[in-house]
């Protein structure tokens, strides 16, 4: 029973929508800033959860090594956002990367360790480009420490949905749910992407 109710408050968690805007740096530190950025973008949240579901299912050093790739390839595109290097197609990429990661977590693709990781990191290094052109006013070092931080607690959370799914349920069944979750991001990466 409490292990269901857990389950339903956390699924319930994921449908919350952020009621504020993007924390100024001025009033609250670029520290907080960062650590405010990932979370108030519906692609950012749907792609760093879907990560961890993935990594999930993925299991053994997948679990944080595909997080873990993630993070570290956000953070060299964030720095050549600083440095001004021009990338195309940031948002559309980013967008993609919601609907590939969410589907590779639906369909369960079963791939090495390596290969999820360069996959992420190919979708991150685009995701730390457009945190890097956000940057406003804030530290460079500050906003990068707390986005990154961010990031890797939204996969801490995929991953521990995946995981407890999975214990919840049971084997197959909880597989067959996780997948599901991924399904549902794909699905939330496409909403988004057509402009709903």
């Amino acid at each position: 029973m409490l292990k269901r109710l857990a389950l339903a408050v956390s699924l319930l968690s994921l449908s919350v929508a952020p009621a504020l805007a993007h924390l100024n740096p001025e009033e609250h530190g670029s520290l907080l800033a960062g650590v405010s950025h990932p979370l108030f973008g519906a692609d950012h949240i749907l792609a760093m959860v879907a990560v961890g579901l993935w990594a999930a299912l993925l299991g053994g050093r997948a679990l944080w090594q595909v997080p873990g790739a993630f993070v570290a390839t956000m953070t060299v595109g964030f720095a050549a956002a600083l440095f001004g290097a021009p990338l195309p197609f940031v948002e559309p990429v980013i967008l993609a990367s919601v609907v590939v990661i969410g589907l590779a977590a639906a369909v369960a693709l079963k791939v090495p360790t390596w290969a999820g990781m360069v996959m992420v990191g190919f979708f991150a290094f685009f995701h730390g480009h457009a945190h890097g052109g956000e940057l406003g006013s804030a530290g460079a070092l500050s906003f990068g420490i707390g986005f990154a931080l961010s990031t890797a607690l939204l996969h801490a959370t995929g991953v521990g949905l995946g995981l407890g799914i999975g214990k919840v349920f049971g084997g197959d069944t909880g597989r067959l749910v996780t997948r599901i979750a991924g399904g549902a991001t794909a699905l939330g990466g496409l909403w988004l992407a057509l402009g709903a």
